[in-house]
């Protein structure tokens, strides 16, 4: 019998343990071999990222979703580095034979040709352009942006193509393209979505570790809006007990920098997320997990997680009601409108075939 030593939290990472995923076929654990003191053990080198290169062949990923309002979207990384522990993209992580816990934000993918596919999908003779989300799944501008830049030539095609484009974020990143945001923005082509989860930076702290402080965030949205680009705050997710309180507080600092619209989507736990957001209760918040958990349960009829379209994003029940309420209220209050992704799509015209050549017109 050996002694499986338990997971501890690592500074700057979200989540605990780095579990194998659902496809393989044995987890993969620390054990106690009788070499190091307890002191020793606790004394971990820290977790370094490493950013490899994604090898996929096209860019634009297509959903028919009701949930949500776009049909297309482009995430030029894979896994993040903000180390949300909440993150329902972690489980993707399990299809490349990696872990959706410590390896999500430790290994990433970068898709390094990302602008030249995306160019390419653009000048296809059948393509149609409708709104495009940045950001639908992965931060776009998590902190391999600052080196890679493949978001911000992401958006210079966009704009070289006068194509509508949404972006999601909680980097004050985003910031540094203001030179591309501010004339899509003058031709109706962008909104950008500010995702603001708590303004207590130190929950914010354990939630989010490696992103950018709530101060930062609101920050964001004031010079977004002060520059001309329509901002709107995304309040997700709200955890019941947890960050649901901060809902009304969160949308009034946003509409008072500038935010003109706002919405929000209830915790999401599907496949590895469990289990993981579960120890991050046991080490963060022992004594409100069960809390927690059957406040979710009584939203999800019963199951930690109910992936049914028209449930999985709001819940239901009597709590889930009171939330939808206290947010339309909240709205009201502020002027506010649901986030809108309808932009101008009449003016579309496909990029040149090579980026260097000048236009004619």
């Amino acid at each position: 019998m050996v002694d499986v030593l338990p997971s501890r939290p690592r500074k700057g990472r979200g989540t605990i343990s780095n579990h194998s995923g659902r496809y393989e076929p044995h987890d993969r654990v620390a054990v106690d071999d009788g070499w190091l003191s307890e002191e020793e053990q606790l004394l971990e080198p820290p977790l370094r990222t490493t950013v490899e290169a994604d090898a996929s062949r096209t860019i634009i990923a297509r959903n028919d979703s009701p949930d949500v309002p776009f049909d297309r979207s482009i995430n030029p990384y894979r896994g993040c580095e903000h180390g949300c522990v909440y993150c329902f993209a972690r489980p993707g992580h399990a299809y490349l034979g990696l872990s959706p816990g410590l390896d999500f934000e430790t290994r990433i993918f970068a898709k390094h040709d990302a602008p030249d596919l995306l160019r390419a999908a653009l000048r296809k003779p059948g393509y149609r352009p409708a709104t495009l989300a940045l950001g639908a799944v992965t931060d776009v501008y998590q902190p391999i942006e600052r080196e890679l830049k493949t978001t911000r030539r992401l958006l210079a095609v966009l704009l070289e193509a006068r194509h509508p484009v949404t972006i999601l974020t909680k980097s004050a990143l985003v910031l540094r393209d203001l030179d591309l945001l501010v004339p899509l923005a003058k031709q109706n082509l962008v909104r950008v979505c500010v995702s603001v989860t708590s303004l207590d930076a130190e929950l914010a702290r354990r939630m989010e570790p490696r992103a950018a402080t709530p101060s930062r965030r609101l920050a964001t949205i004031a010079r977004l809006a002060s520059a001309g680009v329509p901002v709107a705050v995304l309040t997700a997710p709200l955890i019941p007990a947890i960050n649901d309180h901060e809902l009304e507080a969160i949308l009034a600092a946003a509409a008072e920098r500038g935010a003109d619209g706002a919405s929000y989507v209830l915790l999401r736990l599907p496949l590895e997320l469990g289990p993981l957001f579960e120890e991050w209760l046991d080490t963060h918040y022992p004594d409100r997990k069960q809390r927690v958990l059957r406040l979710l349960k009584e939203m999800r009829g019963g199951r930690l997680y109910d992936s049914r379209w028209g449930h999985r994003m709001r819940g239901e029940g009597v709590v889930a009601e009171l939330i939808e309420r206290r947010f339309r209220t909240a709205l009201a209050r502020h002027g506010m409108s649901e986030r809108r992704w309808t932009l101008d799509a009449s003016k579309f015209t496909a990029p040149a075939a090579d980026r260097r050549q000048l236009s004619l017109l």
